[in-house]
């Protein structure tokens, strides 16, 4: 994956109703450690990386580039947003287009903020990037992901083996601002 090769970052913040969507800051260090080591939250990603591990390696500013965005409720960071240009290693499908990425803790399930954090990313890029096509692929045993996608207005592209379970590959319109 690679950046969105976009001229101006970090954006303001992005407010919604009940989030901020924000830059990275030092603050958020524990709680990227607490989203990075859950086994809930890697669950369809691999499993989780060792505490002990990102202890050790994580920055005092951690996941700081162009695309990468805290979830801010109240303050406090339940969640990250990713935004990136897929590669020539994905498929060929998404290659190219901006890729759709999310992690939330465990505590924030079952509120919306997913869908209302995706939801503001979109309308980011459709307001930076116009015209844009997004990607999104999760595992199709996924369930709460699959639903997100569905809300978000993703459409299946296909579907895939990879790292021994099925794939889904959706894609959005591209999403224009409006005047």
């Amino acid at each position: 994956m690679e950046d969105l090769g976009l001229a101006v970052w970090p954006p303001e913040p992005i407010r919604t109703e009940r989030l901020v969507l924000r830059e990275p800051e030092s603050r958020d260090r524990a709680a990227f450690i607490e989203l990075l080591a859950s086994p809930e939250v890697h669950t369809y990603l691999g499993g989780p990386r060792p505490r002990d591990e990102l202890e050790r390696e994580m920055p005092e500013v951690p996941e700081r580039w162009p695309g990468s965005f805290v979830v801010e409720l109240d303050g406090s960071m339940i969640g990250q947003i990713l935004l990136r240009r897929a590669t020539g290693r994905c498929r060929p499908a998404a290659v190219g287009k901006a890729d759709l990425g999310y992690l939330f803790l465990p505590r924030a399930w079952g509120f919306g903020y997913a869908v209302e954090a995706c939801a503001a990313a979109l309308g980011w890029i459709g307001r930076v990037l116009p015209g844009e096509s997004v990607v999104l692929t999760t595992q199709t045993a996924n369930a709460g992901s699959m639903r997100l996608a569905a809300k978000l207005g993703f459409t299946e592209v296909e579907r895939f083996e990879a790292w021994g379970a099925e794939q889904w590959l959706g894609m959005s319109s591209p999403v224009t601002p409006s005047t």
